[in-house]
C-alpha cells in the first residue's frame, strides 16, 4: 500500500514538474500557431484581393494563396518549434527521407500536381472554353491541381486527369463555336434570293453573335440541286438548341417564299417487263 502510494506521488511530482518546466512554452506554442492562423487567412485574402485586380485565372488565384498561406503557416510553425526546444536539423531530415519514399509510392499522383501546374501558369485553356481533348471534348467547368472537368450537352462530367492532357494535341474552341449547316436548294430558285432569307433568318436569332459575322454561300453544285453553306457563331451553351432553331425557322421561311429544296431522284426499274426502246 505504502509503495502504491509513493508511486502515484512520484508519478504527481514528475507531471508537476514537467507542467512547470514545459506547459508555459506548449501555451506559447499554441498561441503562435493560432496567430499564425489567423495571419495566413489574413493575408490569403489581401492576396486575392491583389490577384484580381491582376485578371488571373481563380484556379491560380486559388493557387497561389494557398501556397502563400501554406508559407506563412510554416514560418509559425517554425517558431512554435524552436519555442519548444525541439531541433529542426533532425526533423527536416528524418522529412526529407520520408518524403522521398512518399514521392516513390505516389508518381501517378504527382504526375497530375506537376501537370496541374502546368495547365494553371501556361494557361492552354481557361474556365468557359469548349475544348477537345484526349478523346474527349465538352466546356471546361472546373480547373484543379490533379484534374480537369469538361461538361457534356447532356449535363454528364467528364473528369480528366491532367497527366493525360498535358503534351496531348489541344483544340481549344474558345467560347464561341461555329455550326456547320447545310441546305439544299432546287435550281427552280434564285440563289441570291435564299442566301439573303437565311441571312433575315440568322439576323432574328438571339443567340447567332453578330461578330463575327456569319459565314453564307453556294457551296457546292450536285445534279439534284445547289448546297447553300450556313456558318453562323453562337456561345457554347447555345450550341445545341441553336443548331434545331435555325433549321426550324430556316424550314418555314423557306416554305413561306417559296423556295423549294432538292429532293434526290431515283431510277425505279420493275423487273420483269421489257426496257422501254428510244422512238
Amino acid at each position: 500500500m505504502d509503495n502504491s502510494l509513493q508511486s502515484l506521488e512520484q508519478i504527481r511530482a514528475s507531471a508537476l514538474d514537467m507542467a512547470v518546466r514545459f506547459g508555459p512554452k506548449v501555451l506559447v506554442a499554441i498561441l503562435i500557431m493560432g496567430a499564425g492562423y489567423m495571419v495566413a487567412r489574413w493575408f490569403g485574402r489581401l492576396l486575392d484581393r491583389l490577384l484580381v485586380r491582376l485578371n488571373l485565372d481563380a484556379p491560380v488565384r486559388s493557387l497561389l494563396c494557398r501556397i502563400a498561406q501554406l508559407f506563412v503557416l510554416a514560418i509559425f510553425a517554425i517558431m512554435a518549434l524552436q519555442n519548444l526546444g525541439i531541433e529542426l536539423l533532425p526533423l527536416i531530415a528524418g522529412l526529407g527521407v520520408a518524403g522521398a519514399g512518399i514521392a516513390l509510392a505516389m508518381q501517378g499522383l504527382l504526375g497530375n500536381l506537376v501537370a496541374g501546374l502546368s495547365i494553371i501558369f501556361t494557361r492552354p485553356f481557361h474556365l468557359g472554353d469548349y475544348i477537345s481533348i484526349a478523346d474527349e471534348e465538352g466546356e471546361v467547368l472546373d480547373i484543379s491541381l490533379f484534374t480537369t472537368t469538361l461538361g457534356h450537352t447532356d449535363l454528364s462530367r467528364v473528369v480528366i486527369p491532367n497527366r493525360k492532357i498535358v503534351g496531348e494535341i489541344l483544340h481549344n474552341y474558345g467560347q464561341i463555336r461555329r455550326l456547320d449547316i447545310s441546305l439544299s436548294v432546287s435550281y427552280t430558285n434564285d440563289a441570291d434570293a435564299a442566301l439573303a432569307l437565311v441571312g433575315e433568318v440568322l439576323a432574328a436569332n438571339p443567340k447567332v453573335l453578330k461578330d463575327p459575322l456569319p459565314r453564307l454561300g453556294v457551296l457546292r453544285l450536285t445534279e439534284t440541286g445547289m448546297t447553300i453553306s450556313v456558318r453562323p457563331w453562337v456561345m457554347v451553351p447555345d450550341y445545341e438548341s441553336a443548331i434545331g432553331e435555325l433549321n426550324k425557322t430556316i424550314l418555314a421561311a423557306f416554305a413561306q417564299k417559296g423556295i423549294a429544296l432538292a429532293l434526290p431522284r431515283y431510277e425505279v426499274r420493275m423487273l420483269g417487263e421489257p426496257a422501254l426502246q428510244p422512238g
